[in-house]
């Protein structure tokens, strides 16, 4: 590890400063979690890739959309920010389990065929999600920490469903700026008990031993790992940039990436693959230009220790 460093608050009202051990909600950066344990269930014979939503859950009201189409972003399922948004009647937020059973009965219209284009879709992470639980019998949660976080050591990761879990301790809140100086915190939503697509709480200490345990082969093999970084296809054969959980940029910069944002906080991991880099950023107070920051923090590592 070249360089780690804390900056600024964990409450800004209180004025305390961010550690090591602050926890941050990981945002979309979560869904590369999601699809790991996707892959270890396929490396255990318990799914296939081919699989469609309807073998495990068969009233899904969205036919013919495979495993592969969830992780490539390739279902065209509707986004079910909107269904709990406008359909979803009752005040407490849906759980995954609940919004599976709700779309069932929703209005909500599918984008287009399986496989025709490439969408990004926070559905599907969820129903990603939700088929972990229906294939292990246990909770998302659970699958997580005891397959995942445990075996890599990750003591301060967790997965945080809002109104179902407890706050945990160094658990941070996400804030945004009002009129340029003042933070103030920001409010759980309807869309903040479902868990897949975002949730997934960590620190930058923990992350990194992710992203260096899932490249070592610690926790999948060579060829699950390179599904995860290989580019999907749509049915007539065009590239996606996406691979299972992840962002593939084959450009210049040649970097396997994902960029969060959710309720303040703002993450990225970022693996140059040229310098054999992995830059991680966590931050909680919606900061807008996370692509730019991590390119900074390359070329200054680039100029300072080669490649």
């Amino acid at each position: 590890m070249l360089y780690s460093s804390q900056v600024g608050f964990a409450d800004f009202k209180k004025k305390v400063p961010l550690h090591k051990e602050s926890v941050f909600q990981l945002a979309s950066v979560s869904k590369q979690f999601t699809a790991a344990a996707i892959m270890l269930l396929k490396e255990r014979n318990k799914i296939k890739l081919t699989d469609t939503v309807n073998a495990y859950f068969p009233d899904f009201p969205f036919k013919n959309v495979t495993i592969k189409n969830l992780l490539n972003h390739t279902s065209g399922l509707p986004k079910y920010f909107w269904v709990a948004e406008h359909e979803w009647k009752q005040k407490k937020a849906p759980t995954n389990n609940e919004m599976m059973e709700f779309l069932e009965s929703s209005n909500a219209k599918r984008y287009f065929k399986p496989g025709r284009n490439f969408d990004y879709s926070n559905t599907g992470y969820f129903v990603l999600a939700s088929i972990v639980e229906k294939v292990s019998g246990t909770s998302f949660s659970s699958f997580l920490k005891s397959n995942i976080f445990e075996p890599l050591q990750m003591t301060h990761s967790y997965v945080y469903s809002f109104e179902n879990d407890s706050i945990k301790e160094n658990q941070l809140d996400g804030y945004r700026l009002y009129k340029g100086w003042r933070h103030l915190k920001i409010r759980s939503t309807i869309n903040d008990a479902i868990v897949g697509d975002k949730n997934v709480y960590t620190t930058a200490e923990d992350l990194f031993k992710w992203t260096q345990g899932l490249n070592t082969g610690k926790l999948l093999t060579r060829t699950s790992l390179d599904l995860m970084y290989c580019k999907g296809e749509t049915s007539d054969g065009k590239k996606v940039p996406y691979g299972f959980g992840f962002r593939i940029d084959t450009n210049e910069e040649k970097s396997i990436y994902h960029h969060g944002r959710w309720n303040g906080f703002s993450t990225a991991l970022t693996k140059y693959l040229k310098e054999d880099l992995v830059v991680i950023v966590l931050e909680h107070t919606s900061y807008k230009d996370m692509h730019s920051l991590n390119k900074k923090i390359r070329q200054i590592i680039v100029e300072n220790f080669g490649t």
